[in-house]
C-alpha cells in the first residue's frame, strides 16, 4: 500500500474530486472508469452502513459507461429501486456537469448456508508471489495503469491471458478506509486490457459496460482473472474473465466492446 495517494478528494457529502490516478488509457484527458467504480462501492458501503441491517450482500453489480468522465467534480448517489427481504436491487449513480456519466445496479441476496451443496468452481490460481511481474504500461497509457502492479500466472496469447492484479494505494477517496470488497471491485474493469487481442496503438475496443456474478464475496487486495477476449466482424466484441482473490474462484466478469480501427490505422 502506498500511503498518501488516493483515487479521488471529497468535496462535500457527496461531492469528489478526481485525482491523477484516475487517468484514462485511452485518452488521458478522461478518467479510467475502474477508479469510478470503485468511487461508487466506496459510497455504497457509506450509503449502506447508514441503512437498518439487513444481511444482504451483492449478488451481482452491472456497471452501465453512460458518457465520458473527466477531472471535474462528480457526484454519487445511491437509492433501492425493488426492495425485499432476500432479494433487493440497488441503483448507483454518477453525475458530472449535470448529467449521469455511470450507473451502477447492484442486486443484494440473503445469504444461507449451502456448504453441502457446494462444488463447480473451477481451481484456485497460483499466488501472485511466485508468478513474474508484468508491465502493462508496455501497452497502455495513463496514471491509472501506472498505478498498478500486474503478476501473469501464464505467458498467454493474443486475447488469453491468466493475471493477478491490485492497487497499490491504500485509498479510493483520500483519508476514509477503503474495504477489501471496494479494492477488489475496483480493480475488475482492468480486465480488458490483461490480455489484448491487438494492439490498441491500431485498434481501439473500449468497453460499455461491465457486468460482475459473485458466488462469495471477494477480499483484495489482489484480482486474479482468466481471460478471453473476442472480436466479431461487425465491430463489436466481448472481453469473458473467470474472477478470482487469494482464497479461490470468485465469479465471472463480462464487459461488451465496441471495436474500431484507430482513426491512422485504416481498417483490412
Amino acid at each position: 500500500m502506498t500511503p498518501g495517494r488516493s483515487y479521488f478528494t471529497r468535496l462535500g457529502p457527496n461531492e469528489h474530486l478526481p485525482g491523477r490516478w484516475c487517468m484514462g488509457a485511452w485518452n488521458t484527458e478522461e478518467l479510467h472508469v475502474a477508479p469510478v467504480n470503485g468511487l461508487l462501492m466506496h459510497e455504497y458501503e457509506h450509503w449502506s452502513a447508514g441503512r437498518e441491517p439487513d444481511g444482504l450482500v451483492a449478488g451481482s453489480i452491472r456497471f452501465d459507461y453512460l458518457g465520458v468522465i473527466d477531472f471535474t467534480p462528480c457526484t454519487v448517489t445511491w437509492r433501492v429501486v425493488r426492495p425485499g427481504r432476500a432479494v433487493e436491487l440497488v441503483e448507483g449513480v454518477v453525475e458530472q456537469h449535470g448529467r449521469p456519466v455511470l450507473r451502477a445496479l447492484m442486486w443484494r441476496l440473503a445469504t444461507a448456508p449451502t456448504e453441502i451443496v457446494a462444488g463447480g468452481a473451477p481451481d484456485r490460481l497460483p499466488p501472485p508471489d511466485g508468478c513474474q511481474a508484468f508491465d502493462a504500461t508496455a501497452i497502455w497509457r495513463g496514471e491509472y495503469i501506472g498505478s498498478l502492479e500486474f503478476r501473469s500466472v501464464t505467458a498467454g496469447e493474443p486475447g488469453d491471458g491468466v493475471r493477478w492484479v491490485r492497487s497499490p494505494i491504500e485509498h479510493v477517496v483520500a483519508g476514509e478506509p477503503s474495504s477489501p470488497f471496494t479494492r477488489w471491485v475496483l480493480l475488475a474493469d482492468t480486465c480488458n486490457g490483461i490480455a489484448v487481442r491487438e494492439s490498441p496503438d491500431e485498434w481501439q475496443f473500449p468497453n460499455l459496460d461491465l457486468a460482475v456474478h459473485l458466488i462469495r464475496q471477494p477480499t483484495g487486495p489482489w484480482l486474479g482473472a482468466r481471460v478471453h477476449g473476442t472480436f466479431g466482424p461487425g465491430g463489436h466484441g466481448l472481453t469473458e474473465a473467470a474472477l478470482y482473490d487469494l482464497d479461490g474462484y470468485v465469479g465471472s466478469g463480462t464487459l461488451g466492446l465496441l471495436v474500431r480501427p484507430q482513426p491512422n490505422q485504416p481498417a483490412t
